[in-house]
């Protein structure tokens, strides 16, 4: 499939080989247990461990993120789940890790449990490779671009090969992207990482993650994990999330063409500051973000004046679900800072541009940003 467009990759990934009146994408095996006399060297032996659903859309994930290649991937239950299977399968008591200080809400609480377990947390931006600086000694470098919710993006191939120089292993975060818009295996990382809940599904109706590695001894590593901690997927979840994927390239072009036309009218007005988006030409990560990402993503960010005119903002859109995630189908848009936890201005939007018409959509936020104005 390594020839194949990344619209026929999606629809045809993780299929099994066709069987006379059997389904294309077989339904999902609900199981705890399996038929195992003698000794267990099966390939399915009890559901914590393995399932016949998650073998198929493992199999999907590993070809979109690395066509033609043999990759090991992992599914769990959550972006969560895969984030700490890789950081806690790799790291102990007295390494050290870098992590980004403007990373996933979620990051700050992986710090904290990193550091209660004696393992050494640096951190730095993710904007000018600023990572860079922290890796002697570092066990594991873990990387978000672009990053969550400010949108900035670092040079994954220089920082890679920084850091397997140092003796570190890399983990990218690639949730934004989705393996069709940036592929970090590709890049030189050892662990490409996303939660599946956001574009990969694209629907907002699952919760899923998954982990992706080159290398069987990694993928042994956070298979384990997820043996012993049970961050595992539910049939029906993965068998959706395999049945969503068809759509990726269909989901994901639709949204980066409209994300841009919206970052380009944005930047025409005066009230709002602070755009970023990573595929618009005058955005600070531009030429790094097209040396890396085929695609640039579903999210714009930007500020309006103050917590009040994001409010007003907010409330005058029709067409948009003031909701927290990104990525869906639906555009969704939130004033970050309700949270806490991002360094980002009362201001600050994370918008995620759906499948709606473009025309009803930059019409629906021209009239909201009137309404704020007012």
């Amino acid at each position: 499939m390594s020839t194949m467009g990344d619209g026929t990759r999606a629809v045809r990934a993780g299929l099994p080989e066709p069987e006379q009146f059997e389904p294309t994408l077989p339904g999902p095996v609900f199981a705890a247990h399996f038929h195992l006399s003698g000794e267990p060297v099966g390939p399915y032996t009890y559901g914590r461990e393995t399932n016949p659903t998650w073998t198929h859309l493992e199999r999907a994930i590993g070809e979109l993120e690395a066509p033609g290649e043999e990759v090991g991937t992992t599914v769990f239950a959550s972006g969560m789940a895969a984030i700490t299977a890789v950081l806690l399968s790799q790291v102990r008591s007295g390494d050290a890790v870098v992590l980004p200080d403007d990373g996933y809400q979620a990051l700050p609480l992986v710090r904290e449990q990193l550091t209660a377990y004696g393992v050494e947390v640096r951190t730095a931006p993710t904007g000018g490779d600023a990572q860079l600086a922290l890796l002697e000694g570092a066990k594991l470098l873990w990387i978000e671009s672009p990053s969550n919710p400010g949108l900035d993006v670092c040079d994954i191939r220089r920082l890679v090969k920084a850091a397997h120089a140092a003796g570190a292993l890399v983990a990218v975060d690639n949730t934004l992207a989705t393996p069709i818009g940036q592929r970090p295996l590709e890049l030189g990382a050892d662990f490409s990482v996303a939660s599946d809940t956001k574009g990969m599904t694209g629907h907002g109706d699952i919760l899923l993650g998954h982990v992706t590695c080159r290398a069987p001894g990694l993928t042994a590593d956070v298979r384990r994990w997820r043996k012993v901690v049970g961050a595992i997927p539910g049939p029906m979840e993965a068998w959706l999330a395999h049945r969503s994927l068809a759509t990726l390239q269909l989901r994901t072009d639709r949204q980066c063409t409209t994300a841009l036309a919206l970052a380009e009218a944005l930047a025409k007005r005066t009230e709002v500051t602070g755009l970023r988006y990573p595929g618009l030409p005058t955005d600070p990560s531009y030429a790094t973000a097209v040396l890396q990402m085929r695609r640039f993503g579903s999210v714009v960010s930007f500020e309006l004046a103050d917590r009040e005119s994001a409010e007003r903002f907010l409330s005058a859109l029709r067409l948009v679900d003031d909701a927290t995630s990104f990525g869906g189908v639906r555009s969704t848009a939130e004033r970050r800072g309700r949270w806490g936890g991002d360094s980002v201005a009362e201001g600050f939007i994370r918008f995620s541009v759906g499948a709606e018409d473009p025309e009803d959509l930059l019409a629906d936020v021209e009239q909201a940003l009137d309404a704020a104005s007012r």
